[in-house]
């Protein structure tokens, strides 16, 4: 199964709620500016905006699960962008720890230009190595909550409006979350039982859902039955360790999805905030429709697009893979998985998948996602170039 990206909710130590209700009439939400996306692995939705007055552009994560805006550490020592120590305290997934900022900065997209922010600043080594693309940070509150932003993931395009008043499309589903700095929506789920809940609603974690273990085993959700597989995953703190099953149902607003792929992460450091949050819904399942995130009226408005049918991934291998200096690394066999059982080793070098060999980690790791089919694999091991055969299982 292919890598995910788990940010998720990188926010501030404090958390405070966005604004007040308006009491009176706002003027009509005006159209400021229109640009592409592209989309990695999972349905991560990556921008590109120019930094101050650097030239070159940066690549950020769009992400709803960020609780502000935030530079990688390595692309502020390449630009010189210079540091200034805080005592403010992040918690992501796997680690928690004290940051620098960059004070008062602006950034560029195409026709808008937005100043006055205070970029955290991070270490994204390990997400540069998932999708083979340098991060060079993450988008989240600090942006969102200025505006209302529309995805469509039909054209890969996104459009941004002044608050203000918005006409949505006359179909879909309008959610009102709880917005903190971060959207949390109730949700119902079934497995074992039904349950409502609430999750997070993070377009910067490229999955379909994911609960904490606690909530798992407190609501008793999962089928006994249930034989839920190890993974490598990556999060704010580097690679951590889940578990993958799927959830016979789970509905957002009235859209319904079936045997829905799920991860269970051990929240050390509860980022999850349970027992108020259960996990969070991901951009895989996200990506399905076209979105208007409009935080200023704390709603969300979901349509049906044409991904909405498209099939889940249920592939699972068993080893995890990273782009570093050039070369598609094997980082980690799960002991008894098809990766082990074709013989792939750890510090394989991965030359080509099923004859293509674009030295690509997005494009490979998509061929790999076809549960019980043989797929040739070329390695370097030693110098030496091996023709292996893996059969991805199905976590159904």
């Amino acid at each position: 199964m292919r890598k995910i990206i788990c940010i998720v909710i990188a926010a501030f130590f404090n958390m405070l709620c966005y604004g007040q209700e308006l009491l009176s009439p706002q003027p009509q939400a005006k159209l400021l500016a229109r640009f592409p996306f592209s989309q990695y692995s999972g349905g991560v939705m990556v921008v590109k905006a120019k930094f101050n007055n650097i030239p070159d552009s940066f690549n950020f994560i769009l992400d709803t699960g960020s609780g502000g805006i935030s530079l990688d550490s390595s692309t502020c020592a390449k630009h010189n962008i210079p540091l200034r120590a805080t005592d403010t305290v992040i918690t992501g997934m796997g680690d928690s720890h004290k940051v620098s900022f960059v004070f008062n900065q602006t950034l560029h997209f195409p026709g808008l230009t937005v100043d006055r922010l205070n970029f955290h600043v991070n270490d994204y080594d390990v997400l540069t190595s998932v999708y083979g693309e340098k991060i060079d940070g993450i988008i989240g509150y600090s942006f969102f909550r200025r505006y209302i932003v529309k995805i469509n993931f039909d054209s890969s395009m996104m459009e941004v409006f002044s608050p203000g008043e918005m006409e949505y499309p006359k179909y879909g589903s309008l959610l009102h979350p709880v917005f903190t700095t971060l959207p949390i929506q109730n949700l119902t789920i079934k497995d074992k039982r039904k349950i409502d809940f609430n999750f997070y609603f993070d377009t910067g974690a490229g999955l379909c859902f994911l609960m904490s273990d606690r909530f798992s085993k407190d609501s008793g959700i999962l089928l006994p039955k249930r034989k839920p597989l190890f993974t490598q995953a990556e999060g704010m703190g580097g690679k951590i360790q889940m578990r993958m099953t799927v959830v016979k149902m789970v509905q957002i607003g009235r859209y319904k999805f079936r045997n829905v792929p799920t991860y269970l992460y051990s929240d050390e450091y509860n980022v999850t905030s349970y027992p108020n949050v259960g996990g969070l819904v991901g951009n895989d399942l996200f990506r399905r429709f076209n979105l208007i995130i409009n935080y200023p009226k704390r709603e969300i408005h979901l349509m049906p697009n044409s991904h909405f049918n498209d099939l889940f991934d249920y592939a699972y291998t068993g080893m995890a893979t990273y782009y570093v200096n050039g070369l598609i690394l094997v980082d980690d066999v799960i002991a008894d998985s098809p990766a082990e059982k074709a013989g792939i080793l750890k510090d394989d070098i991965i030359v080509s998948v099923n004859n293509n060999f674009s030295n690509n980690i997005m494009q490979y790791k998509d061929i790999l996602q076809t549960e019980r089919e043989k797929i040739k694999i070329i390695v370097r091991r030693k110098g030496e170039l091996i023709q292996l055969s893996i059969r991805p299982k199905s976590i159904l």
